[in-house]
């Protein structure tokens, strides 16, 4: 697979003003004060400047996909069932579900300064991992790599949100986006490969390397404390304050809609092979090829996502000009995977249903980085949460039918309708509070 494109638009053609890069391969700063970041003039993004966030973004998706792979060989390891052994993954998710709304708003309030501790706990839950023999250390070892992902990731998302230009901020969140999926399609494989020559502890200290790697960049250059334009937010309790995003309508109905749509998207994913295996007896091997088709979607979906929602945005439309399509493409893809003619259309659909979710997720992180900017963290942490209890819902209701074929049609293509309609009043909610907001 080739690398992901230039963040900021590659096509002079199609771009109406066009500027060269004031500073393609700039000196190390002294002042590691963000504000070399936002380029006013061109509007241009630095890839180089955010290179700390984005590697640590791409080791976020390895991890939380490693597990998988591994999980038969920790089992054999340390002497437990894979049951047993698939409670460290269920300890990453909950605990990363349950803090990261508080440790969003502990940014927000704070600074994104949150990232750097986040990342540093990253590093240490997986130099535990690694030196685990048992059970229970594992565990443990899963619930504090949830607690990091929880502090760093919402921060990420804010960080980017907040320094990259407003042109090409979609494209810069989406940039982010695909090198998480990439932890899917590369850096799980590369993890597996090494877990097979050296066993499974060195993918885990693999990964404690890498995020040791990014450290030094992180350090260099995020900001001391919360950025000028972030503000702080004004509620006095810290639940209160967590949930402040509720009270806002269009965030309100953002996180609903996302909640519905990966009860739909990642709900029905859990089904996936089964599915596949029922329609067409796929083999193991070719299952795990269909993970890579997975993870492909998914960055083509974050790259063009991130790319026509700047172009729409350009052009007029609001900050969701295409999440009502996404939900329409998830309907046509699970479709297409659950009843396509011939395994060519089934995973067709497999690929459209996964450019779907990529191009939903960058639409939402744009809208949480815009409407609240003083919540950003707190909102982009409720976008995870909602996506984990989504597919929850998903799965718990698509596994009580008696068929996975017309579970996978009623509650997939069902819920991904639903969500595209309500994705229509998000949109249309926003742009009403956008004239409120405007002076008469």
């Amino acid at each position: 697979m080739s690398g992901p494109p230039d963040a900021h638009d590659p096509d002079p053609a199609h771009d109406p003003d066009p500027a060269p890069d004031p500073d393609p391969d700039p000196a190390p700063d002294p002042d590691p004060d963000p504000a070399p970041d936002i380029d006013t003039a061109s509007g241009t993004f630095h890839r180089r400047r955010y290179a700390g966030v984005f590697a640590l973004l791409f080791l976020f998706g390895t991890e939380t996909f490693l597990v998988s792979p591994l999980l038969p060989t920790i089992a054999d390891d340390i002497d437990v069932s894979e049951a047993a052994a698939a409670s460290s993954v269920t300890a990453y998710v909950l605990v990363y579900a349950i803090c990261a709304p508080f440790l969003g708003l502990l940014s927000d309030r704070f600074g994104r300064r949150t990232l750097v501790a986040g990342a540093a706990l990253f590093l240490v839950s997986n130099a535990l991992a690694a030196l685990s023999t048992g059970l229970a250390p594992l565990v443990v070892s899963r619930a504090v790599a949830g607690l990091a992902a929880a502090a760093a990731g919402p921060a990420i998302w804010a960080h980017i949100a907040e320094t990259a230009p407003e042109r090409v901020r979609g494209r810069a969140l989406g940039l982010g986006m695909a090198l998480f999926s990439c932890g899917q399609v590369i850096g799980v494989p590369l993890g597996a490969v090494l877990a097979g020559w050296a066993g499974w502890r060195s993918a885990f200290l693999a990964m404690a390397v890498g995020t040791a790697l990014a450290l030094p960049p992180l350090l260099r250059r995020l900001p001391p404390s919360v950025p000028p334009s972030a503000g702080r937010p004004t509620e006095t309790g810290a639940v209160r304050a967590v949930l402040a995003g509720w009270s806002d309508p269009t965030l309100r109905k953002a996180l609903t809609v996302n909640t519905v749509f990966h009860a739909a998207n990642l709900g029905a994913y859990t089904f996936l092979g089964a599915l596949l295996v029922e329609r067409f007896d796929l083999s193991v091997p070719e299952l795990g090829l269909i993970g890579i088709l997975v993870g492909a979607g998914s960055v083509a979906g974050s790259l063009l996502g991130g790319r026509l929602g700047d172009r729409a945005r350009a052009a007029g439309g609001d900050q969701v000009p295409l999440l009502p399509l996404w939900g329409v493409l998830l309907a046509a893809g699970i479709t297409l995977a659950a009843w396509g003619p011939g395994p060519v259309l089934a995973l067709a659909g497999v690929a459209v249903w996964f450019l779907a979710g990529g191009g939903f997720v960058i639409d939402q992180q744009t809208l949480a980085g815009t409407v609240r900017p003083e919540l950003r963290a707190t909102s982009s942490a409720w976008l995870t949460s909602t996506m984990y209890a989504g597919t929850g819902i998903g799965a718990w209701a698509l596994g009580s039918f008696a068929g996975v074929i017309t579970g996978t049609l009623v509650i997939g293509t069902g819920l991904a309708l639903v969500a595209a309609l309500g994705a229509l009043t998000v949109g249309t909610g926003r742009r009403k509070a956008v004239r409120q907001d405007q002076p008469a």
